[in-house]
């Protein structure tokens, strides 16, 4: 609009269509970052305590833990610089690693998705109850998430003798001749932490996707009657779905991040380390080595893999959420 204006002021001066040198240096000056900065100082100044504690916290931590990754550190003496030293050995030394990212990697590519698609049907569907139903069947849900008791509760159902829940019920109904060892088993142990991640999967992302279904417009809804949406998951497909994209972007990183740093589980419920390291993931990993044997530099290169790796699959999620409604 401005320079709209700008145009038609220069052609009624200049009796002309075209724009005098003076208008256009003032155009390109409202083009400049600087310009903005100034035009909209306020804003900034409301940002700045957000940005300063986001940099001070979360940027400034991921630098200084890359270039701790060339490093060999040990917290007692100054780091040495090593180069691709650790990576090297991360890859092609460290089998334990190479296990723990095939767990987390089979971890991510099954409850990643699911839990993200258990989220938005369980959010779909009880949106569709009104008030205090609703509230109640939210709470009922999201509750596992923000449960301290949850590995507690888990430990008592997996209890490795007869008096163990889960034991206890398959005795009763012989499906088994005695107790199983479930988190002791080596190939039980992957499928049970599968199923623990899934039961408490329901937190921030479900609370989005609660609030963006709540916020779309009811008229949109007749508008794609009008243009021949005929059933609800058309409705989902062609209007739900696109009007809340910012909340399904928003839940898809808190579950991208939950399934690729997955570590109390398997810690509270495997120990660490598991049975032949069959619940060991990337983070476990990761705290071996930085909490216990303090070797900083190879705790920071794993990492910035896990880094790499959360980055990457956000970025395919995105593409992918894009196309949504198309």
């Amino acid at each position: 609009m401005a320079s709209q204006e700008l145009n038609v002021k220069a052609s009624g001066e200049n009796g002309s269509d075209g724009i005098s040198e003076e208008t256009l240096k003032i155009i390109q000056k409202q083009g400049t970052l600087g310009y903005q900065i100034r035009k909209s100082k306020t804003s900034y100044f409301m940002l700045a305590p957000y940005f300063f504690l986001f940099f001070l916290f979360t940027v400034l931590p991921v630098v200084i833990s890359v270039f701790f990754s060339f490093t060999d550190f040990n917290m007692l003496e100054l780091p040495t610089f090593v180069g691709w030293r650790n990576y090297i050995k991360l890859f092609l030394e460290d089998d334990i690693f190479m296990i723990s990212l095939k767990n987390t990697l089979i971890f991510a590519v099954v409850t990643g998705p699911i839990s993200y698609m258990l989220c938005l049907l369980f959010a779909w569907i009880i949106n569709e109850f009104k008030g205090v139903l609703r509230a109640v069947l939210t709470l009922v849900f999201y509750a596992p998430s923000i449960c301290g008791n949850a590995y507690l509760v888990w430990n008592l159902i997996l209890t490795g003798d007869r008096y163990g829940y889960l034991n206890g019920i398959l005795l009763k109904l012989d499906l088994i001749n005695e107790p199983k060892l479930w988190m002791q088993t080596e190939k039980y142990v992957m499928p049970v932490l599968i199923v623990v991640q899934l039961w408490l999967s329901l937190g921030t992302g479900f609370l989005s996707f609660i609030a963006g279904l709540q916020t779309v417009d009811k008229s949109l809804y007749e508008a794609a009657a009008l243009d021949g949406v005929k059933n609800r998951w058309q409705e989902l497909w062609y209007v739900t779905l696109p009007a809340m994209k910012p909340q399904l972007m928003f839940g898809a990183v808190m579950q991208i991040t939950q399934s690729f740093a997955v570590a109390d589980i398997s810690i509270n419920l495997a120990g660490n380390p598991s049975v032949n390291y069959s619940g060991a993931t990337v983070v476990t990993h990761l705290l071996d080595y930085g909490s216990t044997r303090f070797e900083m530099g190879y705790a920071s290169a794993i990492a910035t893999v896990l880094f790499l790796l959360m980055v990457g699959s956000n970025k395919l999620v995105q593409k992918l959420l894009r196309r949504v409604g198309e």
